[in-house]
């Protein structure tokens, strides 16, 4: 029995790669015969019609410390694709949603106001969730055997099963997995939210949640989760580094023995050239020519002449300093002076948004750009393109360099986290490899980088057709994750009985 957590999940409400990864791990995992539920805010986002929800409580109260008792509801739905057959009679994936409107009813984002400020009171909302989750448990009568929690969002509840819950009947011997996604996010708030935890100021310490003179709930959820993962086997092993632990480095260190890195599955129902609706031509390996004509389609889309012999760089991201948007636009004018054409589609930070958007201005026919996001145009970019482009500071897991090698679309990556994980270097002598890499997040190792894909596109064919055929053979599938949560589920629940 598997309790997911997580404070996004895709269908129903997404900002990040989060929701993608609960709602796709959950769906596997019931695959493979696991009861499995999912729980997260009921935001004003999410339309109960739409989704055929249900009233399934009215009243939850939630002890909210020094606020006191905070009442919630609950309303029930399902996983959408998820009716396959699992313990409970081929049910599908039961999802849970606490409603309370002062806390999830408002129209801005889900962390941030509509001006983009993060909300105040995060810590109480993302507090009162990580605690609902529980007492609904209690008020289910339903025990999970795990309980898998995302993130600084939800860091809380292992907190609370440690604590308040360690001799409740019904969770008090859940065993606890802490996902860490980004460890750039960690829940730090003033001091006084442990009077809103209510778990005794005795927490309130280095070997607890305190950091810095603040309450922070991610360092919290690390000491007290039963075992801890991240997003790939790199990032593992990085975070437990002054440059990648954000100062949270020695705790992890501490839990080293307790921690692993599990690699995301890829979505190949929406992520796959040859059922891709909304590409202009789908392509596979037997009809590859077909990708020509999604790069002439993304071309045209963007502005460019419509030439086949140039090396098109295609860039989805969001335009912040982790994805190495400053080191590219270091790099960028050298790179235009080559006879490339380059696209880019993002938003992030109000820099970038005026550097990159006027590009399509300076250099005429050669960059492409759109500031936002649009799915569609995410996808003709992974088909039109040839190389794809990600100068990560770091990345946990990332996303795009593995829909790039499902679309012939070669990537150009810095080799770290999920990146390092996932694409193999060119070895020119053997002809082996799925992607070009670069180690010094400097302009200079970019622009070089860079320069070695276009100088294989033009001159050594054997070598790009080599790559392009490897690359659209990788598979990072959900069920191959799915198998090693499910080992680590059983480690968990043994630790935390043993």
């Amino acid at each position: 029995k598997i309790l997911v957590a997580a404070s996004e999940v895709a269908p129903f409400v997404k900002e990040g790669g989060l929701a993608d990864v609960t709602g796709a791990l959950s769906a596997a995992l019931s695959v493979k015969g696991h009861d499995v539920r999912l729980v997260l805010p009921r935001y004003h986002q999410i339309d109960p019609k739409k989704y055929k929800l249900t009233k399934r409580k009215e009243t939850l109260s939630v002890p909210m410390g020094v606020i006191g008792t905070v009442e919630a509801s609950i309303m029930e739905g399902k996983l959408p694709g998820t009716s396959v057959p699992s313990r409970r009679a081929g049910e599908p994936v039961i999802v849970y949603f606490i409603e309370n409107e002062y806390f999830f009813g408002r129209p801005g984002g889900l962390y941030s106001t509509i001006d983009g400020d993060g909300y105040m009171d995060n810590d109480n909302r993302f507090t009162f969730f990580s605690r609902a989750t529980i007492e609904l448990c209690r008020e289910l009568k339903f025990s999970p055997d795990c309980i898998h929690v995302n993130d600084w969002h939800t860091a809380a509840l292992p907190i609370f099963l440690n604590t308040a819950y360690r001799g409740d009947p019904i969770v008090g011997n859940c065993a606890t997995l802490l996902t860490i996604h980004n460890m750039q996010h960690q829940g730090e708030f003033y001091e006084g939210l442990m009077d809103v935890l209510g778990i005794g100021w005795e927490h309130f310490n280095y070997l607890g949640l305190e950091r810095d003179g603040k309450t922070n709930l991610l360092k919290g959820g690390i000491y007290h989760s039963t075992l801890v993962n991240t997003v790939s086997e790199s990032y593992a092993r990085e975070i437990q580094t002054p440059e990648f632990g954000m100062n949270l480095d020695g705790v992890l260190r501490e839990r080293a023995a307790d921690l692993c890195g599990i690699l995301n599955g890829v979505d190949y129902e929406n992520w796959s050239p040859e059922d891709d609706p909304l590409i202009a031509s789908t392509y596979s390996l037997d009809k590859l020519a077909n990708k020509a004509l999604c790069k002439a389609d993304m071309q045209r889309t963007f502005g460019l002449p419509e030439r086949e012999d140039v090396p098109v760089i295609g860039i989805v991201s969001r335009l912040v300093k982790q994805k190495g948007i400053d080191i590219l636009a270091e790099a960028i004018c050298g790179l235009l002076e080559l006879d490339i054409q380059i696209v880019l589609l993002g938003a992030g930070e109000v820099w970038a948004h005026f550097f990159y958007g006027d590009m399509p201005n300076r250099y005429k026919g050669k960059f492409g750009c759109y500031i936002g996001y649009d799915n569609t145009l995410a996808h003709k970019i992974e088909a039109g393109a040839d190389f794809f482009l990600m100068p990560s500071r770091f990345e946990p897991c990332g996303l795009n360099q593995m829909y790039s090698m499902r679309y012939g679309t070669i990537p150009i990556v810095r080799a770290t986290g999920g990146l390092n994980d996932t694409v193999e270097n060119l070895n020119e002598a053997e002809n082996t490899g799925t992607g070009f890499k670069f180690y010094d997040i400097t302009a200079e190792a970019l622009s070089n980088t860079v320069g070695w894909a276009i100088y294989t596109y033009y001159n050594r064919k054997d070598l790009m057709e080599g790559l392009i055929q490897r690359a659209m053979k990788k598979r990072f599938t959900w069920a191959d994750a799915a198998e090693k949560y499910e080992a680590l589920y059983i480690r968990a629940i043994e630790k935390r009985l043993g």
